[in-house]
C-alpha cells in the first residue's frame, strides 16, 4: 500500500477586513485546508523599522547627552553603532479545525473574528559616542 500526504498553503493579502470572514469560510467549506490561520502584518514593515530605529538613536543620543552634562563635559561624534529591530507579528487561530467544526453550537458571525490589530515594531540601537 502506498500513501500519500497533501499539503495545501493558501496566501491571501487583504486590506478590507470585511473580506477575511467570508473567504477563510469559503475555504474552510471547499475543505482546503483543515486548520487555518491569521497573521497581521505591516504592508510597509520596512518604513516602519526605520521609524523604530530613528526614535531608539534619537533616545539613546539624548540619554548620551544628558550623561556627558552630568560628567561636565560634552557630546561628540557617534563613533559606532549597532542596530536591532524586531516585528511582534501577531498569530489569530482562525476557524475551528474541520473535524470539531460540526459539534461547535454557535459560531459568532465570519466578520466578528476578524478586526485589525495592532502589529508592534521595535529597535534597539547601541551607541557609542567620543565625549569632548
Amino acid at each position: 500500500m502506498i500513501g500519500y500526504r497533501v499539503t495545501t498553503d493558501v496566501t491571501l493579502k487583504l486590506k478590507d477586513f470585511s473580506k477575511i470572514g467570508p473567504i477563510t469560510q469559503q475555504l474552510a467549506d471547499a475543505n482546503v485546508s483543515e486548520t487555518q490561520t491569521l497573521n497581521y502584518t505591516l504592508e510597509s514593515i520596512d518604513e516602519a523599522k526605520n521609524r523604530a530605529v530613528e526614535d531608539a538613536y534619537r533616545r539613546a543620543r539624548n540619554s548620551a547627552d544628558a550623561v556627558a552634562r552630568a560628567s561636565g563635559r560634552t557630546l561628540g561624534e557617534l563613533s559606532y553603532a549597532s542596530v536591532d529591530t524586531f516585528e511582534n507579528p501577531r498569530i489569530v487561530q482562525g476557524r475551528i479545525p474541520r473535524p470539531m467544526a460540526a459539534m461547535a453550537p454557535t459560531a459568532p458571525a465570519p466578520t466578528e473574528e476578524f478586526t485589525p490589530q495592532t502589529v508592534t515594531v521595535t529597535a534597539h540601537v547601541n551607541a557609542l559616542f567620543n565625549l569632548k
